[in-house]
């Protein structure tokens, strides 16, 4: 099989990877028994591909892929993925299984993105490139879901407000009603949460392989973490009693202020960050 080929497929199987851990935190985060599904279908699916690449490398070799650091990674991963799969199906032990499909996913990556990294050429920088394009697809797919929690937002106080005064004209059959709104602003969170933190474990695996002498505590790197532990505090206060109604849109409305700093003064003041 064409070596381009082989790493296309790998990168293939990172994607299902990265996906099903969207779906494993939602349901985390909100039990969710059809996003379970979702992700441990794609899961396995990806894991089947894994193994039967393991085999043709096996069989075409006339070895055990374990001889060099990136095949020890590649089935480091595989071991790993496959413990996930069983914590999931047979022992429905579901927080474990997060964790091991995380530290699989990572090594995966490590594995797929930096083959290239030892041997140079344009295949590596091929690589790197593609990890960072899905790493930057992720991350603005979560910046779109915390924006349309602000938007949401602003309709919920728009809407109340109009209620609350009894004020009425043309345009308010076209607004949600409240708990449409309401629901809005916690299900985009909902989406925007793994996404971002899957886009943040891409991004440190893309800065470890392709920059030299990468600096952990860049200020992207430390506001992209804080936006993350905002949301996440913004989704598990939403339970308490006082949280609801106009103070649940407005804690939104702050939240995305972070998404601003983010976006522009962890960018401006980073070293290696364009956006």
């Amino acid at each position: 099989m064409n070596e381009l080929w082989m790493l296309r497929l790998q990168e293939i199987i990172v994607i299902m990877i990265a996906v099903s851990l969207v779906f494993y935190v939602i349901d985390f985060l909100k039990k969710n028994t059809r996003m379970n599904r979702i992700g441990t279908s794609l899961l396995i699916t990806g894991w089947a591909v894994q193994t039967l690449l393991l085999l043709y490398l096996l069989i075409g070799d006339n070895r055990f892929p374990i001889l060099s650091l990136e095949e020890g990674f590649y089935f480091y991963a595989w071991l790993l993925l496959g413990l996930t799969i069983a914590l999931k199906v047979f022992w429905k032990l579901d927080i474990p299984a997060l964790l091991f499909s995380c530290l699989g996913f990572i090594f995966l990556v490590i594995h797929t993105f930096g083959a290239g990294r030892f041997s140079g050429g344009e295949v590596s920088a091929y690589l790197i490139n593609e990890l960072l394009i899905i790493h930057i697809t992720f991350a603005i797919l979560a910046y779109v879901a915390f924006s349309v929690s602000f938007v949401f937002s602003i309709l919920y106080l728009v809407l109340h407000r109009m209620l609350k005064q009894k004020k009425w004209n043309a345009h308010f059959t076209r607004l949600p009603s409240l708990s449409q709104a309401e629901s809005m602003m916690t299900y985009s969170i909902l989406a925007g949460i793994p996404l971002l933190f899957v886009s943040l474990l891409l991004g440190l695996e893309w800065g470890y392989i392709a920059i030299v002498g990468f600096n952990w505590f860049d200020s992207k790197i430390v506001t992209s973490f804080v936006l993350l532990i905002v949301y996440l505090i913004v989704f598990i206060v939403r339970e308490r009693p006082r949280v609801i109604g106009t103070t649940y849109a407005w804690i939104h409305i702050y939240a995305f202020l972070f998404v601003l700093i983010n976006f522009f003064l962890g960018s401006s003041f980073s070293e290696f960050h364009l956006w």
